[in-house]
């Protein structure tokens, strides 16, 4: 799309909004290369805007954001929304298996809106190892004036972008993993998109702070603390919690937080530390809470934390529980706020592993290896093309078999409730998302699942979330209200397993075509591989 034409379809939409009871908010964001030095060295980053990481998106509930990407780079690009839930417009994901890239030297409106949701989340680039380089920025979506908070307005709002890096390029990165290689450890830690006291938050003395943390890396867990200071966590993707209050705080990869912080310390500099959670060797990164009348700098040693302990923090996740009292949009599975009184209709058992294909190494969920088709599958879905995927290319079971390459569609129908039990049999820690849906984390134990597991769920109160994690040798069991239409995206947010196959889709499923249950693709989709040319509406 042209500049002329972009601008043509932004005065269009401003129009609608004229009419529309619900805003509009605008972005126009030109995606380069340009040098970076996060750890000190020079490396080539994915800027949005000449910013890594990327500006902010500041929203209300139902607000509708147009955001008009420019691919300036040389390769083609894709962003895609971490928990911002696209209701029954799975086109507008931002991921493979549903929009086009953006490819280079061109353009594309994304048309979304943040319908009922509140809460903090992040963007990223969805293709390639781009994740690597920077694109990610912040998402926060205030909820609507007249509707309560279960809190005092804070004196300021910050997002805190955390994650592993490496001081290599994502090229080289990627190419590490084409030749069938795992990559090494990580160099070290970002806080927003920068090293060791690179990183620094004003506050004044008595008043109390918002912080949304995001964990923005590759594939470590991080644990977050501030030195003689508590986090009272509020809030989850989208999700209210009970206010406990926290010495440190584990983030795992794909996850965001928002806590209070009170600056009630005498007034000085005090390290705020980012470190990871089982590993061997241990990163550390710090930034500085700086207080307004700051009689010093930071002084000795940054605070230590947890490390190898499991334990500790599967009792921390389990203590994290939805606020019933507080106010705003959450989940309404069948038309009743009591999940745990909803028969399920279905039970689907995932699990990941590690293999190796071709001599090669790779990922998978239920042995199959997500390979990638020349057309996305929304649009083969939408335009009836055949020969690009097939339904019940991955069971609903482990197969207990080897790895194996295929486009994996699971299918499931629309308004079932189902129990999804994420089975981890491997000696790491593993986090999954599922686009285009919060869902209830109901219960997550050492060992085997059974359904003799049933008994130790959380029927009342569990938080609602699109990003979980599995512990070692673990099970995390969920349950989701499949209530979106679409091709949805289920995925490792461990960034290599994800490049090499451990995802595949979620066909959401009805016979309906009324627009009540999903839109039609969007008039200014791109078209691409065996939909090129097609025309995006009925003439």
């Amino acid at each position: 799309m042209s500049l002329n034409m972009a601008v043509l379809l932004c005065f269009s939409l401003f129009a609608m909004a004229a009419v529309a009871e619900d805003p509009y908010r605008f972005f126009s964001w030109n995606v380069t290369y340009g040098d970076i030095y996060p750890l000190g060295v020079r490396q080539q980053g994915i800027l949005i805007n000449g910013q890594f990481p990327g500006p902010d998106i500041h929203s209300v509930t139902n607000d509708n954001l147009i955001i008009n990407v420019f691919n300036s780079l040389d390769q083609p690009f894709l962003l895609s929304w971490n928990g911002v839930q696209q209701r029954r417009n799975s086109f507008e994901d931002g991921v493979s298996g549903t929009t086009c890239p953006i490819p280079p030297g061109g353009n594309f409106t994304y048309i979304l809106q943040v319908k009922d949701q509140i809460g903090s989340f992040y963007y990223f680039p969805s293709l390639a190892f781009h994740k690597a380089a920077g694109g990610f920025g912040g998402i926060r979506i205030l909820s609507r004036p007249r509707i309560p908070v279960p809190f005092d307005d804070p004196a300021g709002d910050y997002t805190v972008l955390i994650g592993d890096w490496y001081k290599f390029n994502h090229t080289d990165l990627q190419a590490i993993l084409d030749r069938g290689s795992r990559l090494p450890f990580p160099d070290g830690i970002l806080i927003n998109g920068r090293g060791s006291n690179g990183a620094s938050f004003n506050v004044e003395q008595g008043k109390t702070y918002r912080l949304r943390i995001s964990n923005v890396g590759l594939e470590n867990s991080l644990n977050f603390r501030i030195q003689n200071h508590n986090l009272k966590l509020v809030e989850v993707e989208g999700t209210h919690t009970v206010q406990t209050t926290y010495s440190s705080l584990d983030v795992h990869v794909g996850q965001s937080y928002s806590v209070l912080v009170t600056a009630d310390q005498p007034a000085k500099d005090y390290y705020i530390v980012v470190s990871s959670r089982f590993t061997s060797t241990v990163l550390t990164s710090t930034a500085i809470l700086r207080y307004s009348n700051s009689a010093g700098p930071v002084s000795g040693p940054p605070p230590g934390g947890p490390t190898i302990q499991i334990d500790w923090s599967l009792n921390q996740a389990r203590s994290i529980r939805t606020n019933l009292t507080a106010s705003g949009p959450r989940p309404n599975p069948q038309g009743s706020y009591h999940y745990g009184l909803i028969n399920t209709t279905r039970t689907i058992i995932l699990s990941g592993s590690a293999g190796i294909v071709n001599g090669k190494q790779r990922y998978g969920i239920n042995s199959v290896s997500y390979v990638a088709p020349d057309t996305p599958l929304k649009l083969a879905d939408y335009f009836k093309i055949q020969g690009v995927f097939r339904v019940g290319s991955i069971s609903d079971r482990p197969t207990g078999g080897g790895i194996y390459l295929d486009t994996s569609v699971l299918q499931t129908d629309y308004r079932a409730f189902a129990e999804i039990v994420l089975q981890n049999d491997e000696d790491v820690i593993q986090s999954y998302h599922l686009d285009g849906y919060s869902f209830f984390v109901v219960g997550m134990d050492g060992g085997q699942w059974t359904t003799a597991s049933r008994n130790e769920y959380n029927l009342r109160d569990a938080v609602s979330r699109s990003t979980t994690q599995v512990y070692p040798k673990s099970w995390t069991a969920i349950y989701i209200a499949l209530d979106n239409v679409g091709m949805w995206n289920l995925r490792s947010e461990f960034w290599a397993r994800q490049y090499l196959g451990q995802q595949f889709y979620m066909r959401v499923y009805t016979t309906s075509t009324s627009i009540r249950d999903e839109y039609p693709v969007p008039k200014n989709a791109l078209l691409c591989g065996r939909a090129s040319g097609r025309h995006t509406r009925p003439l």
